[in-house]
């Protein structure tokens, strides 16, 4: 018994302990041989160094198996348990090991496979679907398919070599060293590191990807992919990609860490982006057409994943309570960035929007500080992002930037605290920034009229906004209106579209047929988004807004000119066969629903518009474009047998935002006399796997 006790408390220490402060790992080379679904085979060859005597090492290994172990080229016992290997010897301070692994993993998260299950190999497939396979580590995640550490605290360099099947590209951490071709099926990537970095940050993509290769001013080789379909798509993809390379580099005064830069888009990423050092993985639904830059593009993405090379790649936090020199800095520089490319009127109604947002949920009690760990992502990313806006403004731009770079400088390739950074900005500047630390990083509210008095001083555009917002609160409208008709003329477009968001009750028809006839793209698609119904006055106006270069607009005026017209709704959907608007596919997504409930158009076409709209919710599609078909379906009661398959075969998608919409959904049409029949009529037709994720929905 009480030997079952100490053995048990020492998995139990084993299991919260993540460091190793007397071991440090230096490089990594790692290889894999054998890349299927839920299965890769490889190796990993580990050089450590110890800094005090010690009677065992550790790595994690999330349900992995091991056929080799060697230590300093000699076969080694090792234990496997709380996954995690552990090998004991008597390792001594001073001494240098190598650790060699060959292991067989069978990842259930980390490593995500689309459309196809064999990714090494070509021989014993029945066809030459294409499909990706791509990898997000963030956090801790990597040693779901390789040994490493979840700990960021321990910098290694990593080398990568991936075998794949020829058709492929393998895509990776570093400098593509050589693409060996080994026999007709089989190729060999070698990936080459020349600095260290945490284990989360390794990363591989493999599909059918082309690429592009720019330089930035620095000479830095800037490598963006795309898929060859898209290759209309790619200039309107990475505007600016090259700007804001050089922009960040030039202000933040450091040159870039890493040898090249890579950006890769994928199928149904878990998030916008990820910054794997050297290679940002991202959404495909940021690949776009000119008209949709418009409304959704992918240049806040890009500065961000880039910001991250520096803040978090380069010098990496400690722990969760320091997340802020992550989010925080890399959304303030990617807001530097827009405002480089759109001007300061841009940069500071963007801050105004995330400041009114934050202000409210701190009166809503809901505030959080940023040491706090458990933060949400808006804490982390907005109001981080606030945070350098203040402290750059207490302490002056030149004192800032000398700041940074002493602080990107003494902890490259280390890791630091909020402690640290806030050192070398006192260093820099000479100002105690104790009340700084306490107002903006650990109190949990936010300090709105700080921030509204700073908005004032910098945006003469934000500070008329907010004058008339005072007025219309008061309730004295024509005094209101008075000062919109004064600010008018010489008002940015943001002005006009906060103003109309905001009044759109207060504009009268003559005001509105002005701003349509006159107004920019963005000040028009405003009055199409806040007007709860067109006028049938403004009729002619209104129908204009179909031809705008907006696939919002486009989207949003359809829906309302149907609504407020039914004598038109046949003309309207002609003119709009065809859109298909933003890569969720939103306009003919809308077309083909509205399509449907339209009796008197094209009723012999029903049909097809059924059988495209039902097709959208195939796994083939990106996660987007599945859910909002479900919404639309579910809305008009139009759900095919084989959609509700899909929805429920949603229910094991890897993307939780889109299995927690399949689940609301589910029970949603579950908890109707009419669904519940139907679901239980087509039950027994599905995989049993699928079944009993059904049950757990309906059964919680």
């Amino acid at each position: 018994m009480r030997f079952f006790l100490l053995f048990a408390l020492f998995c139990f220490s084993f299991s919260f302990s993540q460091r190793q402060e007397s071991i440090d790992f230096t490089t990594a080379n790692v290889k894999i041989k054998r890349l299927k679904k839920g299965y890769i085979n490889g190796s990993v060859s580990y050089r450590f160094h110890v800094l005090k005597d010690v009677d065992s090492i550790f790595l994690n290994a999330n349900n992995m198996a091991f056929s080799s172990v060697v230590l300093n080229k000699k076969p080694f016992d090792y234990k496997y348990f709380d996954n995690k290997i552990r090998v004991y010897h008597d390792f001594k301070k001073g001494e240098t090991y190598h650790l060699f692994l060959k292991f067989a993993a069978f990842p259930k998260q980390t490593v995500y496979f689309l459309e196809r299950d064999s990714w090494f190999s070509l021989k014993k497939e029945k066809d030459n679907s294409k499909g990706q396979v791509w990898t997000q580590g963030q956090g801790k995640y990597t040693s779901h398919w390789l040994p490493s550490l979840d700990d960021m605290n321990d910098k290694i360099e990593f080398d990568l070599t991936i075998r794949a099947a020829p058709q492929f590209e393998v895509i990776a951490n570093g400098n593509l060293k050589s693409s060996d071709t080994l026999d007709f099926f089989h190729n060999y990537w070698r990936y080459d590191m020349t600095k260290p970095m945490s284990s989360y940050l390794v990363a591989f993509v493999i599909g059918d990807f082309e690429k592009k290769v720019l330089k930035s001013k620095s000479g830095v080789p800037l490598e963006l992919y795309y898929e060859p379909k898209d290759s209309l798509k790619f200039e309107p993809t990475y505007r600016y990609s090259r700007e804001i390379f050089d922009f960040l580099e030039q202000e933040i005064g450091v040159e870039y860490p890493w040898q090249n830069y890579k950006q890769v888009p994928v199928q149904d990423f878990l998030y916008a982006g990820m910054e794997n050092t050297s290679c940002t993985i991202f959404s495909n639904q940021f690949v776009i057409d000119s008209t949709a830059f418009v409304d959704k593009n992918y240049i806040n993405v890009n500065a961000h994943e880039l910001a991250h090379q520096w803040f978090g790649n380069l010098v990496t936090e400690v722990s969760g309570e320091h997340h802020w020199l992550h989010e925080g800095f890399a959304t303030y520089y990617a807001y530097l960035a827009e405002k480089e490319l759109f001007g300061e009127d841009h940069f500071y109604w963007k801050l105004y929007d995330t400041a009114k947002t934050l202000h409210q949920l701190s009166e809503d009690g809901q505030g959080e500080a940023l040491t706090d760990p458990g933060a949400g992502s808006l804490t982390f990313y907005e109001k981080g992002a606030w945070a350098l806006v203040m402290l750059r403004e207490r302490v002056g731009d030149s004192n800032f930037k000398k700041g940074i770079k002493s602080y990107l400088k003494t902890y490259a390739f280390k890791n630091a605290t909020i402690s640290d950074f806030l050192n070398e900005i006192q260093n820099a500047s000479g100002i105690n920034l104790e009340n700084f630390q306490k107002i903006w990083l650990e109190s949990a509210e936010f300090p709105w009229q700080e921030v509204k008095w700073l908005l004032e001083q910098k945006s003469q555009q934000v500070k008329n906004f907010l004058f008339v917002k005072k007025i219309y609160s008061n309730q004295t409208e024509s005094e209101a209106d008075y000062w919109v008709d004064s600010y008018w003329n010489n008002a940015s477009d943001e002005f006009k579209k906060h103003c109309i968001l905001e009044f759109e009750e207060q504009i009268p028809n003559t005001r509105l047929k002005e701003i349509i006839q006159e107004e920019s793209l963005i000040v028009r698609q405003a009055v199409a988004i806040a007007m709860p119904k067109f006028p049938n006055a403004l009729q002619e106006e209104f129908e204009s807004l179909l031809t705008d270069k907006s696939y919002v607009t486009q989207e949003t005026t359809l829906f309302k000119l149907w609504e407020a017209f039914p004598a038109n709704r046949s003309k309207y959907l002609k003119q709009m066969d065809g859109v298909v608007g933003l890569p969720n596919k939103n306009v003919r997504q809308l077309w083909l629903t509205l399509a449907l409930v339209t009796p008197e158009f094209e009723p012999e076409r029903k049909k097809e518009f059924y059988d495209e709209l039902n097709d959208f919710t195939l796994p083939k599609h990106n996660f987007e474009v599945r859910q909002l078909a479900f919404q639309y379906l579910s809305q008009i009661q139009a759900l095919s047998d084989k959609s509700i398959k899909n929805l429920v075969l949603a229910l094991d998608h890897h993307a939780w935002q889109f299995k927690k919409s399949s689940r609301n959904l589910i029970r949603q049409l579950y908890n109707t006399p009419e669904g519940k029949m139907r679901f239980e009529q087509l039950e027994k037709q599905w995989p049993e796997e699928s079944q009993q994720n059904f049950q757990k929905v309906i059964n919680p």
